[in-house]
């Protein structure tokens, strides 16, 4: 014969349930550090992928198969500088938290994209890969903009640092590369060269690692609020550390 469960016996199994549920309720806290961090990792990986898809290489535009091309934009010989880009900033556009875009600078080569200029989020067509930026461009309130591109709003990230093999002095910090996927860094709007060695335009030549803080500066985070993304070189394999 079988024996019933009593109703005290039934209120104790769901006190002790609830119990083991609070103890377990911190591991399921939301970690917006690393949602932030493997969202980027997806993003970089995505403007590898395009600028591999979206070859922007012109060995010769003064050639006649190039003729289009050298109409269309008469600086068409600086093909180099529309790579496929990711764009980290921090400015009045973006509400003055972090953000980052991803663009091809073609056919204007200003450095600062205008809409046209913009990938399109693949998961939503009506947007474009943009958490706001300043100087006339998509403002993180516009409904052209992805909320989840800015990095602070939606994430809470304070400070973002670009530290070893990409490490530039500034607050505006660029990752993009060429049409074989290799990961280039720095200012390509400002070159005069497609591969030349100078100060703000480099190819990568050792591990880039990327500091993504939930305080600033990333250089005084210590180590619970901060999370390293690494690209590789030649490669552009791009992964978190911690």
């Amino acid at each position: 014969m079988k024996r019933a469960f009593t109703m005290l016996e039934l209120v104790f199994v769901i006190i002790i349930v609830g119990i083991i549920s609070v103890l377990m309720l911190p591991n399921f806290d939301k970690d917006n550090l690393r949602e932030a961090a493997d969202q980027l990792v997806s993003h970089i990986r995505y403007t590898q992928h395009l600028a591999m898809m979206d070859d922007k290489y012109i060995p010769n535009p003064n050639l006649s198969q190039y003729t289009v091309v050298a109409e269309k934009n008469a600086n068409a010989e600086f093909w180099y500088k529309s790579r496929w880009q990711l764009f980290l900033a921090n400015t009045a556009g973006s509400g003055d938290s972090w953000s980052y875009m991803i663009f091809s600078d073609s056919p204007n080569y200003t450095g600062t994209p205008d809409v046209s200029e913009h990938a399109v989020n693949p998961l939503d067509d009506n947007k474009y890969l943009s958490g706001g930026y300043s100087a006339g461009n998509i403002d993180a309130n516009s409904p052209l903009a992805t909320p989840e591109l800015n990095l602070g709003n939606k994430y809470g990230i304070a400070d973002v640092d670009f530290i070893d093999g990409c490490a530039i002095a500034t607050t505006r910090q660029r990752i993009s590369f060429d049409y074989i996927g290799r990961p280039m860094y720095g200012n390509l709007h400002a070159q005069t060269s497609s591969y030349k060695d100078e100060l703000n335009f480099k190819i990568l030549k050792t591990t880039c690692h990327i500091e993504l803080c939930l305080t600033s500066p990333c250089t005084t985070a210590v180590a619970t609020d901060k999370i390293t993304i690494a690209i590789e070189p030649e490669t552009g394999y791009t992964h978190i550390l911690n």
